[in-house]
């Protein structure tokens, strides 16, 4: 059987609860940028750092990856989960013992400014191969990070909470009276 789709929304609706959902128009998005979203305190590694000791670092904060900077705080890369594999395959096949971070960081992530806004920073998302965007300022030093996660926060924060529909609680009137006195 094939659903218009209304019925098919009529279908979806009744099966949700009787809860109202939002509904947003692209025009409606909250007017949030990367600066007010982004998280500023950030791990963050050196390009010297030991692959071995970045590695530990992102096992015992437990996070996906990490920013790395140099001195001046200018963004060079992203060590990542990614990295790491890139690390395993080369002592597996080169016999490298171990290297420095720098060698093994993804040096042309997907970046963004503190201006950018969150329907950039999402399309960004699913356009990008990445978990996490950097915040850079105008002379590429690092200013914090947006997850997805951070995304999704900051569109259900700016969302009304789903409104029950007032009208019927649920209860019938036969349930309240006997099978003998429904018979009736």
């Amino acid at each position: 059987m094939f659903l218009s789709p209304i019925q098919e929304s009529d279908t979806m609706t009744k099966a949700m609860g009787s809860s109202q959902l939002p509904t947003m128009d692209p025009s409606c998005m909250p007017a949030v940028t990367a600066r007010e979203m982004m998280v500023r305190n950030l791990i963050t590694l050196s390009p010297t750092m030991d692959a071995l000791d970045a590695l530990d670092v992102l096992l015992r904060n437990r996070i996906s990856g990490a920013p790395v900077v140099n001195e001046d705080g200018k963004f060079l890369g992203t060590f990542s989960e990614k990295s790491c594999m890139r690390f395993t395959v080369s002592m597996a096949y080169d016999g490298m013992p171990s290297t420095d971070v720098f060698s093994l960081i993804d040096a042309n992530p997907p970046t963004i400014i503190e201006e950018t806004d969150l329907l950039t920073i999402a399309q960004t998302f699913l356009t990008e191969s990445c978990r996490r965007l950097p915040v850079l300022d105008g002379d590429g030093r690092l200013r914090g990070q947006i997850s997805r996660r951070d995304v999704m926060r900051a569109v259900r924060s700016h969302l009304h909470k789903p409104v029950k529909k007032s009208g019927t609680s649920g209860l019938f009137f036969s349930a309240i009276l006997s099978s003998e006195e429904r018979r009736v």
